[in-house]
């Protein structure tokens, strides 16, 4: 059986992150970058700069997400943080119409990406992942996680559209539907114990 490791960003796993975001989809020209983005920021950027962005924010005090490995092979991604941080949040409607919480609360935290190699699905990573993140969340002072995941009971999404997270990995952690304002994309949410 594989054994699942997770680590939080930082430079010192900067090419573990790069070759997670590598092994198909979108994460290599996203550079995960696209949550703490307007659709005007993120239209002026290219490649470089999303990945510029990216490095400094990995470098930063707070990371912005964990990388998971596979038998010490660097497997997946997952971007987790305070809700604020994340711009594109804020304007996004189906966010703005469903959750109970203030949008400049920095207590509530988001995951906004997932990012598994194509050799590494259907293995539990994202499981794993969200786990961690769980914990990351916790340790760092969170009250809330939200995740704006998808349905995959009534929806057949696109692969690349599947790095929001499928909601029965949220379910299975212990995330809670919070209300739809589309169908098959709910907000989840969990609250963490003090």
């Amino acid at each position: 059986m594989s054994k699942i490791t997770t680590t939080l960003a930082s430079p010192d796993v900067w090419d573990d992150i790069q070759h997670a975001l590598s092994g198909g989809g979108d994460g290599r020209s996203c550079q995960c970058v696209w949550p703490v983005l307007t659709n005007k920021e993120w239209d002026a950027t290219d490649l470089d700069e999303r990945t510029a962005l990216f490095q400094s924010e990995v470098a930063s005090e707070r990371p912005p997400g964990l990388v998971a490995y596979i038998d010490g092979e660097a497997a997946g991604w997952m971007r987790i943080g305070p809700r604020p941080a994340q711009h594109r949040l804020a304007r996004t409607r189906n966010i703005i119409t469903t959750t109970l919480e203030p949008l400049g609360d920095d207590t509530v935290w988001a995951v906004t990406c997932f990012v598994v190699r194509k050799e590494y699905r259907g293995q539990g990573l994202n499981a794993a992942l969200l786990e961690a993140g769980i914990e990351f969340a916790r340790a760092s002072g969170a009250r809330m996680i939200e995740g704006y995941p998808i349905d995959t009971s009534v929806t057949d999404p696109r692969v690349n559209d599947l790095f929001h997270g499928a909601l029965s990995t949220f379910l299975n952690a212990g995330f809670a539907e919070v209300a739809s304002a589309k169908p098959g994309r709910p907000l989840v949410s969990l609250t963490l114990a003090a």
